[in-house]
């Protein structure tokens, strides 16, 4: 069969290799050999070699044995522009094993009485081995980096090299160093490193100098032209690390890491896990990862989430997917996201719980009933809400028929279907509310206290959040999409703080309360101190390699109605009996005195209220819901 150009190609490089090789073992067996008698060359090569044909015999032994021990160990199979340690192995241990060979094929040949062929002394095979080794070796090691650099600048839509500074000179460091080589620099070309131990700097890492400490990062990157700095120090503190980054972010390069040792999978580390920085990785306080431990609850029964499909919602089922559920129920009136979410959980767990989707509103007391008659769920995650804080100023009764009614909806259902657990999704609006919605959820609430306190089969409890970071129409995505407009991105106020928990972080707070809960508690997550969301706009500008107040303006536009400049946790009441948990990052704050009769009475003047009148029936139930009018222009952009 005739051969295509790209095979006839191929094997000229074989033959071309092979040819190489023969020289190489007959140039270090001379080596070998001039070395012990160096200044009698001539006579040294015309003993080794003889005459003929004790000459020729001498080398086609040598390469026949050579080259037979390389194809055994595979040497003629290797891409060597992908060579590494496992191929330079491979070739000391087969230069090793030929000389072992040719030993063996001399004692044969001296037995025989051929001619020419005579005992060497043991450091001459030992020269001509570590000769054959750097010549094999050196010369694939010079194909491999010729064949990377060709590479790289051919490289489809790579004109310009990109410069990578590398933060840490640990096994990190160095794994991630490795790839970018091996990956012909198309990923970037490390060029200096910096790590804070001082016994690393002024050495080097696979060629690349370690030029300093994190605090050298700038003047670093201007010396060496960076483009794209990745952070290499997962052990590191979190707040460590959140300083080296603030430092990097005034490079204005472009700011990537590496996974954290629990984020790290050993069959996949290095840069196929480095990951752009995001605003989470600025968080004052590390991430907190919650105890899983009492969580056992979910293993084998039917969990309902309602708003199942939304960011949280769908996290919440992502996290008990993990403790082994018979079933999961997504509940949600939108079916897009619902069915996503179906087909993620599928794929990650095909041999875990059922998924099952059902389409309705926590509004209609029917369509909850249907659901619950069908699956008799044993656990419920109540995520369904109206959360907007403007819209819901001018929709307050479309917050109170969602909010309220719609979680009494589904709590008189599921302690009637027998349901063991309910956990209610609240937030930090519910504490001295401002606004509608925070009103609202603090009414639910009340209508968990209530529940429960009437109730010996179902636990209730509600989970209490800060903002959720990356949550749908939370300030992160906005400011994001602001950002990539151009600008300007829009705040509040300068002064205007929020406490800020990831969409992870939020879920398990969840998971995790509902094995914590013995019924009318609240659960509050320690959240750090509240962080400015100027500061926010200004880093996640930074984070897009552009500068604030320069490349990208911010406007302070005013406080909206029902804004607060800060956020508050708990009441002034739950304040005396506010206690840590048996896991020290959760709070609980136990159920608040009120009137029974005055709420129910309340709640059914609710249900046929205008918007005048639904406004001062939540001060009734929430005494302490003081309305902020605002001061900011309408009609612009909600921004926290």
């Amino acid at each position: 069969m005739k051969k295509t150009k790209a095979e006839l190609t191929e094997l000229l490089k074989k033959i071309s290799i092979v040819f190489f090789d023969i020289f190489a073992v007959n140039l270090a067996y001379a080596a070998g050999a001039i070395v012990l008698e160096p200044y009698q060359i001539t006579k040294t090569l015309k003993t080794l070699f003889g005459t003929m044909p004790g000459s020729l015999i001498r080398i086609v032994i040598l390469t026949t044995a050579y080259l037979f021990v390389f194809k055994l160990f595979g040497i003629y199979k290797n891409i060597w522009k992908y060579a590494g340690l496992y191929e330079m192995v491979q070739i000391v241990l087969a230069s090793v094993m030929g000389g072992i060979v040719n030993i063996g094929a001399e004692k044969i040949a001296i037995y025989f009485e051929i001619r020419g062929i005579s005992n060497r002394s043991s450091l001459f095979y030992i020269n001509t081995t570590l000769f054959l080794i750097f010549i094999i070796g050196g010369s694939r090691l010079i194909v491999r980096e010729m064949a990377r650099k060709e590479k790289f600048e051919v490289f489809p839509g790579r004109t310009n090299k990109k410069n990578v500074m590398i933060v840490g000179a640990g096994i990190m460091g160095m794994i991630v160093a490795s790839d970018l080589q091996a990956n012909s620099y198309r990923f970037g070309s490390p060029v200096v490193m910096v790590d804070d131990n001082i016994n690393k700097q002024g050495k080097r890492v696979r060629g690349i100098p370690i030029r300093g400490g994190c605090e050298n990062i700038p003047e670093l990157a201007k010396e060496y032209k960076i483009d794209e700095i990745i952070l290499c120090v997962p052990s590191a503190p979190a707040e460590r690390q959140v300083e080296i980054l603030k430092i990097a972010m005034k490079t204005g390069c472009t700011l990537k890491r590496s996974p954290s040792l629990l984020e790290m999978r050993e069959e996949d580390i290095g840069i196929r896990q480095i990951r752009d920085v995001e605003i989470t990785d600025l968080l004052s306080r590390p991430e907190v990862k919650l105890d899983t431990e009492v969580c056992g609850y979910l293993k084998n029964v039917t969990l309902l989430v309602t708003g199942g499909g939304g960011s949280i919602g769908s996290e919440l089922c992502r996290q008990a997917a993990l403790y082994s559920p018979k079933r999961i129920i997504i509940f949600d009136n939108y079916e897009n996201n619902a069915f996503e979410l179906q087909n993620q959980l599928q794929r990650a767990y095909p041999d875990g719980p059922e998924v099952i989707i059902r389409i309705g509103s926590v509004q209609d007391t029917a369509r909850l009933k249907e659901v619950f008659e069908e699956f008799r769920p044993g656990v419920v995650f109540h995520a369904a809400a109206h959360k907007h804080v403007p819209l819901m100023e001018e929709s307050p009764c479309e917050a109170i028929k969602n909010n309220i009614f719609g979680t009494l909806n589904t709590a008189k259902t599921a302690m009637e279907y027998g349901a063991k657990k309910f956990i209610l999704l609240s937030t930090d609006k519910a504490v001295n509310p401002a606004n509608v919605m925070g009103a609202t959820k603090r009414v639910t609430e009340k209508i968990i206290q209530y529940m429960d306190s009437h109730t010996t089969g179902t636990h209730f409890a509600a989970v209490r959040f800060g903002n959720v970071l990356g949550s749908n129409g939370s300030v992160i995505p906005i400011f994001k999409e602001q950002i990539k407009q151009g600008g300007p991105v829009t705040v509040t106020d300068a002064a205007i703080t929020r406490y800020f928990m990831t969409i992870p972080e939020a879920a398990q707070l969840v998971v995790q309360a509902g094995g914590l809960s013995q019924g009318g508690e609240v659960f509050v997550l320690d959240m750090g101190e509240p962080v400015k969301i100027l500061t926010m706009a200004e880093n996640l500008i930074r984070l897009s390699g552009l500068t604030p107040y320069v490349d990208i303006d911010i406007e302070f536009v005013g406080l909206r109605p029902g804004e607060k400049l800060y956020e508050e946790l708990a009441l002034s009441e739950e304040m005396e009996t506010r206690k840590r948990t048996a896991n020290d990052r959760i709070y609980v704050t136990l159920p608040t005195a009120m009137d029974e009769e005055e709420f129910l009475q309340t709640l059914k003047k609710l249900k046929t209220a205008d918007a005048d009148n639904a406004r001062k029936l939540l001060k009734i139930i929430v005494p302490n819901f003081k309305e902020n009018n605002g001061c900011g222009p309408e009609g612009t952009t909600p921004t926290a």
